[in-house]
This record gives C-alpha cells, sequence and structure tokens, in this order.
C-alpha cells in the first residue's frame, strides 16, 4: 500500500454498502474523501462522520447518476471547490431481476446510463489531469456477474462485462503513465443493492459465501492500491471466475439463470 498521506479519492454511491465501506477504509488510511450519490442526508451523515473520526476533509456532492448532465455537475463542483481527484472510485450501480421483455424500460435504461455511461463519462473528464500529474488511481466496480451472461438479470450481468473490458483495456494503455485502473468483480455480498435489485430471494443469495461489504470494499482497496488489472475477492467467486472460462457459453449462462431464479422454500 501507499504511505498515507491527504490525497482525494472521489466515490460514487457512498451512500451505503460497498461505497460507503470505500470510503471509511479511504478515509481511514487519512485521504480526504469526495461522496458522491442521490441521498444528500446520508452523504452529509456519512461526511461528518469521517471528519470527525479520521481528521480527513469531506465532502458530499448530491446528484443522480441516471442523469446524462450529472458527471458534468460533479466535475463543476470538483472545480468549485479546487479539488483534485487522486483516486477515482465508481462504485455506483444499478440492478433489477426479470426477463428483459417485462422489466420497465426506463428503468434498464437507466441502469444503461448509471452502470456504464456515467462510469465512463466520469473516468473520461478526470483521466487527463491524473496523466497531467503522472499518477492517480481509478477503481471500477465490476462484479463476478462480468464474467458470464446473465439470463434474468440481462442487462446487469451485461453492464457488468463492459465494465470488466473497460477497465483492462485501459489498465493496458496507461502502462507506464503512473496511473492504474483495477476492475474490483465481487459475488453475492450483503447490501442494500439485494433487495433493491430484486435477488434477496434468488438461490445465489441464499447460498453459503456471501459476503459483507466491508470484506469486499477492503479487498478493492488493497488491489486498488497494488495496482492490480482485477480483483475477485474471496475463493468460491476466484473458483466461479476461472472455471466459468472452461465452459460452453450457453451451458455458463443456464446455471447463471438458475442463481438467479428463486431458491426453493
Amino acid at each position: 500500500m501507499e504511505s498515507k498521506t491527504r490525497k482525494t479519492a472521489l466515490v460514487t454511491g457512498a451512500s451505503s454498502g460497498i461505497g460507503y465501506e470505500l470510503a471509511k477504509v479511504f478515509a481511514k488510511e487519512g485521504n480526504d474523501v469526495v461522496l458522491v450519490a442521490r441521498t444528500k442526508d446520508a452523504l452529509e451523515e456519512l461526511a461528518g462522520e469521517l471528519r470527525k473520526a479520521h481528521s480527513v476533509d469531506a465532502w458530499s456532492i448530491p446528484v443522480d447518476l441516471s442523469d446524462p448532465a450529472a458527471s458534468g455537475m460533479i466535475r463543476d463542483a470538483l472545480e468549485k471547490r479546487s479539488l483534485v481527484v487522486d483516486y477515482l472510485v465508481n462504485n455506483a450501480g444499478i440492478g433489477a431481476r426479470g426477463r428483459f421483455s417485462d422489466l420497465d424500460l426506463n428503468l434498464q435504461l437507466d441502469m444503461v446510463q448509471v452502470n456504464m455511461t456515467a462510469l465512463t463519462h466520469l473516468t473520461r473528464l478526470l483521466l487527463p489531469g491524473m496523466l497531467g500529474r503522472k499518477a492517480g488511481r481509478i477503481l471500477n466496480v465490476a462484479s463476478t456477474a462480468a464474467f458470464v451472461s446473465g439470463p434474468l438479470m440481462a442487462v446487469y450481468y451485461a453492464s457488468k462485462a463492459y465494465v470488466l473490458s473497460l477497465s483492462v483495456a485501459l489498465a493496458n494503455e496507461l502502462k507506464g503513465t503512473g496511473v492504474t485502473v483495477t476492475a474490483l468483480c465481487p459475488g453475492p455480498t450483503r447490501t442494500g443493492f439485494v433487495k433493491r435489485a430484486g435477488t434477496q430471494d434468488t438461490r445465489l443469495f441464499k447460498q453459503d459465501g456471501v459476503m459483507e461489504a466491508s470484506e469486499v470494499a477492503l479487498a478493492g482497496y488493497r488491489g486498488m492500491m497494488e495496482g492490480k488489472e482485477v480483483v475477485v475477492p474471496g475463493l468460491r467467486n476466484k473458483l466461479l471466475a476461472a472455471g466459468v472460462r472452461l465452459v460452453p457459453r450457453g451451458m455458463a449462462a443456464q446455471a447463471a439463470r438458475r442463481l438467479n431464479e428463486d431458491a426453493p422454500a
């Protein structure tokens, strides 16, 4: 890990779950934090807690990343405060379970906007500054869903495949620049995302091996600081990510579908 310095980390989706835990890790390690999410009150409460607990600066930027203008709003807010982002964490994400033809269209388009477009937009806005300083780290939160097609969560799985592919490509492009990109690919994790996505009763979340958000966040932070390209927390998840490459796509998709179905009562 790098030594503690008053560098600044920007974390999207910071009001709960993995993003919340990542913000706490960055602050604990002596970094200032910029917290981004939709919920203003939750962000300001967390900012206050981090200032008090770790004597760091913490700012909140309440924006909805499903708004195409959100990334530009974040950039403008940073410039207004003269903030330089050393660590960018693209954690915000939307998920939903159901048949593609049945799920609300606007929800699925919001999923594309938040999970892919906003991540891409914000990375492109902040990356040139990092390159100019010849230093910076980017952590993009993907999922083990990135390694397989996911019936009953088709758009979500596809969006995470995009995040993984983009991250690995950028990591390659940026070699030797002082900037690194890491894809964090957690498996099932206990967060509020589970209920919002409607996956709490699926086989995936009824099996053993569901991780805590704090475990995932720490693994992601460490991997980012070590400059790893891909981080898959948990032995079970590592085996899944490796094993899925050995079976036909159709068979892997069928296995994913079974996990996305309701578990037997």
